[in-house]
């Protein structure tokens, strides 16, 4: 008998039903957090950089954390929603290799473990002021945080059950683009897992290749050619996203984040951070907040 262990838990920010109006309209939407929709009446937007779907009655729809997406409704739509994070024991995510938007038909259990969500996980909607003086005091993540905490063992893992049905609802393999297997090196592939460990740290090429023994040069190509991507880029890639994940759970300072995340400094945090998510860390925050505000 094969045993799986799973690595992957998650960790409720919002679960809420509303209905929305023209004022649901938002462009260039990341964040560090999951989002998945049941729609029961009217039809609205979503888009992706590769796909534009339509919200309409009778189906779900995923947005992984990290994946950049517009949002629009022109007149009315019912909407059900939960907002979650995803944990794992070695910073992986499931969608890492597919970070788009997904569309699938909604069935009565769907819309049973919405109701079910809502009922164990009352007052966790999104009913807050989008005026910047209140949303800038993380007020918002943190009663989030405190109420995941004061959950009883029943709820908490009764609401990761559901959280993990919904999730898997779109990793069906007819819907789920899974990656081509290739084998990676044992070297390379321990080398991902020790970079999602130590972001915090010192990571040069040089340094990341001493420790597998190779030569820089050479482990720098491996690592191009099993993940599509230099060390140093993947490197700036997770710690872009290490850093969204804080600025919307914690309250550090833009300096402690840098620290966190293993940036020399705030110019570079900086750069590097527009680079990737395009804007700057102080406009993204105040999206974060200014979407969930006015869901």
């Amino acid at each position: 008998m094969i045993k799986r262990n799973l690595r992957h838990s998650f960790s409720l920010l919002n679960v809420d039903y509303v209905r929305l109006n023209s004022k649901w309209n938002y462009r260039n939407v990341i964040s560090p957090y999951y989002r998945i929709y049941y729609i029961d009446e009217g039809e609205g937007e979503i888009s992706d950089a590769e796909s534009l779907l339509k919200l309409e009655p009778g189906y779900l729809y995923i947005v992984p954390s990290f994946t950049l997406c517009n949002l629009n409704c022109k007149n009315y739509l019912g909407q059900y929603f939960v907002q979650f994070f995803e944990d794992s024991t070695d910073g992986s995510s499931l969608f890492a290799n597919n970070r788009n938007v997904l569309k699938t038909a909604a069935t009565e259990i769907d819309l049973n473990l919405f109701g079910r969500l809502l009922q164990i996980n009352p007052g966790r909607g999104i009913n807050r002021s989008d005026n910047p003086k209140v949303y800038e005091k993380d007020i918002y993540y943190k009663e989030y945080q405190e109420l995941n905490n004061q959950q009883n063992a029943s709820a908490y893992l009764e609401t990761q059950g559901i959280l993990m049905l919904l999730t898997a609802r779109f990793l069906n393999p007819q819907l789920f683009k899974s990656p081509e297997h290739k084998l990676i090196p044992v070297k390379i592939a321990e080398t991902l897992n020790y970079i999602l460990i130590n972001l915090h740290t010192d990571l040069s090429v040089y340094q990341l290749a001493s420790r597998v023994n190779q030569n820089p040069d050479y482990f720098s190509r491996q690592f191009k050619q099993h993940t599509g991507t230099r060390p140093l880029n993947y490197i700036n890639e997770k710690r872009v996203e290490r850093a969204q994940y804080l600025m919307a759970t914690s309250r550090m300072s833009y300096s402690e984040i840098c620290a966190q995340t293993g940036f020399d400094n705030l110019s570079y945090f900086s750069k590097t951070f527009k680079k990737l998510t395009g804007m700057a860390p102080s406009i993204y925050k105040k999206q974060i907040y200014q979407v969930g505000f006015n869901h």
